[in-house]
């Protein structure tokens, strides 16, 4: 096998290419996983094969770092004892499950709530199967995020003696406090940030977080489904009053591994250490899941005769559970999750194809239709660094998705507005690298009746006639706070490769770093000075382009490569035949009709110097 030669820097002056800001991996001046010492390794890597050297990149240079990482062991796991609250929710839930209580599981309406609510939902009922279990979840429209007081008086009512939520309620303090003069018991599991003020701020509950004060818990970046795993393996070990849980025990929580996997990869937590672990087993076992309404929905998402990795987990059956709650009621999914078998499981799982693509045509459409505004009103020039706009018509359960793409398209920070019938304005904001979208709306906080988030992602609402001082303050606010070049998105390439080592054989090496995602994203490689020898349009709008490139240096007999750049079809003129590039991509292996070929998925291309 070939290896790549070690070139210099990209593009020193401005490292652009046609739509990135490129950097490598290593390279002096990049803030990453190796640091220092993967500058200077970088020379002595270069021999290695392509998988190791992006491992060695990374920062994964030791052997048994590469073992752990290339062979996780669910034996690796931290003891669920550690996480804090886990052993006095553990007993209280045990000992409500014993004496017949009811119990609430309170969840959240998107993927990561709705399997942290079916986790802990089989695992007890294999324990007990005739524990009297309610699943309740919030309508996203109607009642919005986290526990509500009405909710909670209402399951009082219904005779509900313990409620526990999943992903949500550490901040609720006011709302578990109405929850407990009504006379229940809470417990409070979740993952999101910790309000400020310190526990005298946090509900008056049994709280499990792996964040909490003096917390000495391995992984702070769990999931409120990773949370909920960790939750009912401790459940098991309590009830069986060993560390050593039985034999239902233990396949309950293999069972549920796949819903593990499925909350960590859509709600976007690092894919690193325990969360790895667990999205690696999950995607393993998830085909087989006796999880009836699972797998209708990899029946009813075609992807039954497939190998399901994080890229169909997380595109293809995470929007569909999410699209109930967008468009929906996430009750339908949850009992999807937990209970529906049979025709009651395919025909949930139908519907919830037939609201993702009905949530697609309203993104697209709400899309279009905000870049549209946004070129109009002028906010894609690189004076005006931001974008915040408004309309009535816009479907609030979408306008989150519908930033995020305009974010991809325009590069600068994005805030959509819907506008309801009494004047209230309510939305989602996004955010580029560099830029806190959290601290944007806090400087503006004085026009905003409610806002939260973080750097990267934020909801907030006001009064409609707030809104252009709002706006005003915010475009200046960014203005003031991002750089020109930030409105590039930069792409991070970790090593540079040569054609003949892309073989099937090295990029399935490759493909082996996986699961990938958060903090350990897709492997990037550049293919330095290569030689388009074909370049044309495909798609019904001619969106996307498809390359053959050849190394110049190898010969007439060298060979080409299959590079596919989707939505690259607008740069066609740029990129004609003979032109030499290098060229950012994930290399993929390609089966069609039995046979294997590796192609390469492009992410942005730079005209070689001197081919300009």
């Amino acid at each position: 096998m070939g290896s790549a030669a070690v070139r210099g820097p990209i593009d020193p002056d401005g490292r652009r290419g046609l739509t990135r800001r490129w950097s490598m991996r290593g390279e002096a001046g990049d803030v990453g996983d190796a640091g220092a010492a993967a500058v200077e390794g970088s020379a002595a890597w270069a021999g290695l094969p392509l998988a190791e050297r992006i491992m060695a990149v990374r920062g994964l240079s030791d052997p048994e770092q590469r073992r752990a990482f290339l062979d996780p062991k669910l034996g690796e796991l931290p003891s669920p004892a550690l996480l804090p609250g886990a052993d006095a929710a553990a007993e209280r839930i045990v000992a409500a499950v014993r004496s017949g209580q009811r119990i609430a599981i309170y969840g959240d309406y998107d993927v990561d709530g709705m399997t942290a609510t079916a986790i802990l939902v089989h695992v007890i009922r294999r324990l007990r199967p005739d524990a009297d279990l309610v699943k309740y979840v919030p309508h996203r429209l109607e009642e919005g995020y986290g526990l509500n007081a009405p909710a909670l008086e209402q399951l009082a009512a219904d005779g509900v003696q313990l409620v526990v939520t999943v992903d949500c309620g550490i901040t609720a303090r006011a709302e578990v406090a109405v929850g407990r003069a009504a006379g229940l018991d809470v417990i409070v599991t979740d993952h999101h940030e910790l309000p400020p003020g310190g526990p005298e701020a946090m509900p008056e509950a049994i709280l499990v977080h792996p964040r909490l004060p003096g917390s000495a818990y391995p992984n702070g970046d769990l999931c409120g489904a990773g949370v909920a795993f960790k939750l009912a393996w401790r459940i098991a070990q309590v009830w069986a009053g060993s560390d050593l849980v039985g034999q239902v025990a233990r396949q309950a929580l293999v069972e549920v591994l796949p819903l593990a996997a499925l909350g960590t990869i859509a709600d976007v937590v690092p894919l690193i250490g325990e969360n790895r672990i667990l999205t690696r087993f999950g995607l393993q076992t998830i085909k087989a899941s006796p999880i009836e309404g699972l797998r209708a929905l990899i029946e009813a998402s075609g992807l039954m005769g497939q190998d399901i990795d994080d890229e169909r987990a997380g595109f293809v059956l995470a929007p569909r559970l999410n699209a109930c709650g967008r468009l929906g009621h996430a009750r339908d999914a949850v009992r999807l999750l937990c209970d529906a078998t049979g025709e009651e499981a395919a025909r949930i799982a139908r519907m919830l194809a037939g609201l993702n693509t009905q949530r697609q045509q309203t993104e697209r459409r709400i899309t279009e239709q905000a870049a549209a505004m946004a070129e109009e009103q002028d906010m894609t020039g690189e004076d005006r660094r931001a974008i915040v706009l408004k309309h009535a018509d816009w479907h609030p359960g979408v306008v989150g998705i519908v930033c995020s793409r305009l974010v991809e398209r325009f590069g600068r920070p994005v805030v959509l507005l819907q506008e309801a019938a009494d004047g209230t304005l309510k939305g989602s904001a996004r955010s580029i690298e560099g830029y806190s979208i959290h601290a944007g709306l806090e400087a503006c906080a004085v026009h905003l009746e409610r806002f939260g988030g973080h750097e990267a992602a934020a909801g907030l609402t006001l009064r409609a006639e707030r809104f252009e001082a709002f706006r005003d303050d915010l475009l200046r606010h960014a203005g003031e706070h991002i750089r020109p070049e930030q409105l590039v998105p930069r792409l991070r390439v970790d090593v540079d490769a040569s054609l003949r080592e892309l073989t099937p054989e090295a990029v399935r090496a490759v493909r082996q770093l996986g699961p990938f995602g958060r903090g350990n994203p897709r492997p990037i490689v550049r293919l330095g000075g290569v030689q388009i020898v074909d370049a044309r349009r495909l798609g019904g709008e001619l969106k996307h382009l498809s390359l053959q490139v050849r190394d110049p240096q190898a010969g007439a007999g060298g060979g080409t490569l299959r590079a596919i750049w989707f939505g690259g079809g607008e740069h066609a003129a740029a990129l004609v035949p003979g032109r030499r590039v290098d060229l950012a991509v994930e290399p993929r292996v390609d089966r069609w009709q039995g046979r294997e070929r590796v192609e390469a998925h492009v992410r942005d291309v730079r005209i070689a110097d001197g081919d300009r």
